[in-house]
């Protein structure tokens, strides 16, 4: 039997980035650093896999803030392609659903390029010295939401980093729609 690769490059530091947000302002991982750890997610408006999972995504949030998690959401979806997913729609839906984060545009694709980015919704948890310790799920939910009692991966997963600085072994990659590349 094979062994199977581990989803998560433990330790893999952070890129950085600078990206206007919904909020008007620009955005740096400096900025966005939290004290005990980093959360970056790679969702956008039209992906149905976030769109099911976007209330547990902001619950999240909500919760992890006060642990010393610093999180931003990036968009990275070509807009000539997916409309829904241009800065004014971003700005609405963000302004709309009451983000609890910034909400970025990687307009050129750079950023997402860097993180090796995959699908929406893909997330990134980093400990306090910018080290990836969580590159899974948010929970068992796909196009779907999963069942209201569903195991809170994502939340645990960056609650241990930021008790203890390190991810769990065991981790479950992301699901959900490729991220929309622009054609070369």
């Amino acid at each position: 039997m094979a062994a199977t690769p581990p989803v998560c490059d433990f330790g893999w530091t952070a890129p950085d980035f600078s990206l206007p947000a919904t909020d008007g302002t620009i955005w740096t991982l400096d900025r966005v650093r939290g004290a005990r750890g980093t959360l970056i997610l790679f969702i956008c408006n039209h992906c149905p896999y976030v769109l099911a999972v976007l209330d547990r995504i902001l619950r999240d949030a909500r919760d992890l803030a006060p642990l010393g998690i610093g999180i931003a959401a990036i968009s990275a979806n070509d807009v000539t392609e997916y409309p829904e997913d241009s800065f004014e729609n971003m700005a609405r839906m963000a302004a709309e659903r009451d983000f609890p984060f910034p909400y970025l545009f990687d307009e050129s694709q750079a950023v997402a390029k860097a993180y090796g980015a995959a699908c929406t919704p893909d997330f990134f948890g980093f400990d306090a010295s910018d080290g990836l310790q969580y590159r899974g799920r948010l929970d068992a939910s796909g196009r779907n939401p999963g069942p209201p009692d569903a195991k809170r991966e994502l939340y645990e997963a960056m609650r241990l980093i930021a008790e203890t600085g390190h991810g769990p072994a065991d981790q479950v990659p992301s699901m959900g729609c490729s991220i929309k590349w622009k054609a070369a």
